[in-house]
């Protein structure tokens, strides 16, 4: 527990520079864009998403479709002038799914 408790010191996002948060099941990966300010989730994506339904159908691995999620929510960030974030990977270990969604959003127009 007191892992979490000194990550979540150092990755705080703000108004400015909200925290995109990144969480994965076996099934699926999520992420978020949350102002810890204010404490209210801004904007959300999942591979559960139904905009994304008819992308996600062509793919094959996971690792793509969290690449297509990280680029569907930079999409939306940019409709709601969100152009820096603090990426917060949720003590996931930064590589694979995690990693693809990190590219897929800095691809989309996200800076972080």
């Amino acid at each position: 527990m007191k892992k979490v408790v000194r990550r979540k010191k150092r990755i705080f996002g703000s108004s400015d520079k909200p925290r995109l948060v990144v969480s994965r099941s076996l099934k699926y990966v999520y992420a978020q864009i949350i102002d810890d300010d204010s404490q209210q989730t801004l904007l959300g994506a999942s591979e559960k998403s139904k905009e994304l339904a008819d992308k996600l159908k062509d793919v094959e691995s996971r690792v793509e479709a969290s690449k297509l999620v990280g680029e569907y929510l930079a999409k939306k960030a940019l409709e709601k002038d969100i152009k820096k974030v603090v990426f917060d990977r949720n003590g996931y270990k930064y590589h694979g799914r995690v990693k693809a969604l990190a590219e897929g959003a800095r691809e989309g127009g996200l800076e972080f």
